[in-house]
C-alpha cells in the first residue's frame, strides 16, 4: 500500500525514475521501459512458479501421507523359522568422542552370538585409531563377535569403507550404524523378520535425537528431519513409491547390495545412490516408523550447514547420475515423477538466491502496480511456495507428538530462518554437483552431548568456515535494505517476510563467526598456559 504525496512516495518515484533513466541512456532507440520491466518480471515470476511447483509437491506429500499412513507395517507379516546371520557394520572416521559409546551399545544388542558379526570399519587418521583398536580387543576378550578393520587411506570415503567391509562380511543381512547412533538392544530382533519376504531389500527405521533440546538450533534440526522421516518416508513407502535408505539405522540384504552394483563412491550420498539402483532392479524397501534409533544432531551452525550441503550436493549428483535411467525405465509415471521431485529439490537453493537478488529491483518496478495484482498473482504463488513448508513440518510434529506439537508453532519462524540460512552454502553445493566439481566427504563432528550443555569451542573436529559467513552477512544486509525500502514505501505486508531472510542470513553468519572466535580465544589461552608451564 502507498500514500499519495508522502515522502516515501517521492523517494520511490525518484528511485524509479533514476533506474528507468539509466536504461533510457543505455538502450537508446529501444522500448526500454517495457524491456526493463519484462527483463525483471519474467524471470522473477518464472522462478516463483518453479518454487511453487515444489511447494505444491509438499502438499501432495502431505495428502499421500494422510491417505496411506495406515499402510505402514506395524509388524512383519512373516517370520523366519531359523534366523539369518547378520553383520553389523560401524563405519567411523575420527570419532574419538562417540566411538566408546557406540561400541558399548552395539555389544549389548540382542541376537544369537553365533549368528552375529560386528565390523568396526575405521578410516581414522588421529588417535581414534589406536583407542578404538584397543576397545575392540577388550570386547573380543569378553566374547563379543567383533572385528577391527583399519584402512590406511580413505579411498571412496564411507562408501569405500562399506564396500571393503563386504569382502569379509559373513551376514546375509547388513545392519549399518553411524558413530553417533545408539541402536536399541532389540533393534535386530524387531527388524530381522521383515526380511522373511525374499523381495525385501532394505528396512529403514526412524531417527530420534539424543540432544533435541540442547539449543534452538538442534530443535529446528530435529523438526527438519522429522518432516523427512514422517511425511516423506511415510508417503513414499505407504503409496509404493521409491524412497531412500538413509545410510544408518537400517538393515540391507547383502544379495541386494551385490545385485545393485555394490557401494559406489561417485556421489556424496552413497545411500541414496544404492537405494535407487536397487529399486530399479525390483527390490522392495520397507520403512518402519514405530522403531526409532537415537542419534546426535550437530550443535554448531557451520557443522549443521556442512551436513546439509553434503546431502544437497550428493542428492543432486544422484539425480544427474540416475534420473535419465529412471525416466527411461519401465516404471509407472507416478513413480518417475516422484523420483524426479525427490532427487531435484535442492535446485531451489540457487533459484532462491537469484530470486533474492531480483526482489529489490522488482519491488521498485512494481511500485505503481496496486494491491489487486499482489492478491491475484503473488499471494497464490507465495502460498504454494512458502506456506507449504509450514504445513509440512507442523503436520509432521502433530503426528509424532500429538500432545505437545503446538510448541512447534513458536519455532516455525526459526525453522524458516534456518532453511534460508542454508541458501548460500547449498547453492555452492548444487553448482559443484552440476559442474562436476569433486569434493571430499565432509564428516559432521559429534561430541556425545545429549541434552547437557558443554563447551565445544576447543573440540578438535571443528572446521573453519572461510568466506561463507561473510557472504551470508552481505546477503543479510541486502535484505535489511529491502526492509527499509518496504517500510519507506508503506509496503508493510512484505516486512515480516523479508525479516525472515534477514534473521536467517544474520543468524548463520554471526553465530558461525562467534563460535569460531570463541574457539580461537580458548586456543590462545590454552597455548599461553602451556608456555607458562614450559618456562616454569
Amino acid at each position: 500500500m502507498t500514500v499519495t504525496g508522502s515522502p516515501a512516495l517521492l523517494l520511490a518515484t525518484s528511485t524509479n525514475q533514476f533506474v528507468h533513466s539509466f536504461f533510457d541512456d543505455t538502450f537508446a532507440g529501444v522500448h526500454h521501459l517495457e524491456f526493463f520491466d519484462w527483463a525483471l518480471l519474467v524471470p522473477y515470476f518464472l522462478l516463483l512458479v518453479i518454487l511453487s511447483v515444489y511447494g505444491c509437491h509438499r502438499y501432495e506429500m502431505i495428502r499421500r501421507y494422510m491417505k496411506h499412513k495406515k499402510n505402514m507395517l506395524a509388524a512383519p507379516p512373516l517370520k523366519f523359522e531359523s534366523l539369518p546371520r547378520i553383520t553389523v557394520q560401524l563405519p567411523i572416521y575420527n570419532e574419538r568422542y562417540v566411538v566408546e559409546r557406540l561400541l558399548e551399545e552395539v555389544s549389548k544388542m540382542e541376537y544369537p552370538r553365533d549368528l552375529l558379526q560386528i565390523q568396526v570399519l575405521d578410516d581414522s587418521t588421529d588417535d581414534t585409531h589406536p583407542f578404538t583398536e584397543g576397545l575392540v580387543r577388550e570386547y573380543q576378550a569378553a566374547g563379543v563377535p567383533i572385528e577391527y578393520l583399519h584402512r590406511t587411506n580413505r579411498h571412496g570415503f564411507k562408501a569405500g569403507a562399506l564396500q571393503d567391509g563386504m569382502r569379509t562380511a559373513t551376514g546375509e543381512l547388513i545392519a549399518i550404524f553411524d558413530a553417533d547412533f545408539i541402536p536399541p538392544r532389540d533393534f535386530l530382533t524387531r527388524t530381522v523378520h521383515y526380511f522373511a519376504d525374499p523381495g525385501v531389500g532394505v528396512v529403514q527405521t526412524r531417527w530420534s535425537y539424543l540432544n533435541r533440546y540442547y539449543s534452538l538450533l538442534t530443535e529446528v534440526e530435529a523438526m527438519l528431519l522429522d518432516g523427512h522421516f514422517v511425511i516423506e518416508h511415510g508417503a513414499r513407502c505407504g503409496s509404493g513409491l521409491f524412497f531412500n535408505f538413509n545410510g544408518t539405522a537400517g538393515i540391507l540384504r547383502a544379495k541386494m547390495i551385490e545385485d545393485a552394483g555394490g557401494w559406489q563412491h561417485d556421489t556424496l550420498t552413497e545411500d541414496s545412490d544404492l537405494s535407487y539402483r536397487a529399486q530399479l532392479k525390483g527390490w522392495r524397501f520397507i520403512y518402519v516408523p514405530s522403531i526409532d534409533c537415537p542419534s546426535e544432531l550437530p550443535v554448531d551452525t557451520y557443522g549443521f550447514q556442512v551436513q546439509q550441503s553434503r546431502w544437497a550436493k550428493g542428492l543432486t549428483q544422484v539425480a544427474i547420475k540416475l534420473l535419465p535411467q529412471i525416466l527411461r525405465a519401465k516404471l509407472p509415471l507416478r513413480v518417475k515423477l516422484e523420483a524426479f521431485f525427490h532427487l531435484t529439490p535442492n535446485i531451489s537453493y540457487p533459484l532462491m538466491l537469484i530470486l533474492s537478488a531480483l526482489m529489490l529491483p522488482v519491488m521498485i518496478v512494481r511500485f505503481y502496480m496496486g494491491w489487486f495484482q499482489m492478491v491475484t498473482i503473488d499471494m497464490p504463488l507465495i502460498i504454494a511456495s512458502f506456506w507449504s513448508i509450514s504445513a509440512f513440518y507442523l503436520i509432521a510434529q502433530q503426528q509424532l507428538y500429538p500432545k505437545s506439537w503446538k510448541r512447534s508453532l513458536l519455532l516455525m519462524p526459526a525453522l524458516m530462518a534456518a532453511g534460508i540460512a542454508l541458501t548460500v552454502i547449498n547453492t555452492k553445493a548444487v553448482l559443484e554437483a552440476i559442474f562436476g566439481i569433486k569434493s571430499a566427504f565432509a564428516r559432521t563432528p559429534k561430541y556425545a552431548l545429549g541434552d547437557r550443555k558443554m563447551k565445544i569451542e576447543h573440540a578438535r573436529y571443528r572446521r573453519r568456515s572461510g568466506w561463507l559467513p561473510y557472504a551470508e552477512l552481505a546477503v543479510g544486509s541486502y535484505f535489511v535494505y529491502m526492509v527499509a525500502f518496504a517500510i519507506q514505501t508503506w509496503n508493510f505486508a512484505a516486512v515480516p517476510f523479508l525479516l525472515l531472510f534477514v534473521a536467517g542470513y544474520y543468524w548463520a553468519g554471526f553465530s558461525t563467526l562467534y563460535q569460531e572466535l570463541q574457539g580461537r580465544l580458548r586456543w590462545q589461552r590454552e597455548r599461553a598456559l602451556a608456555l607458562e608451564k614450559t618456562v616454569a
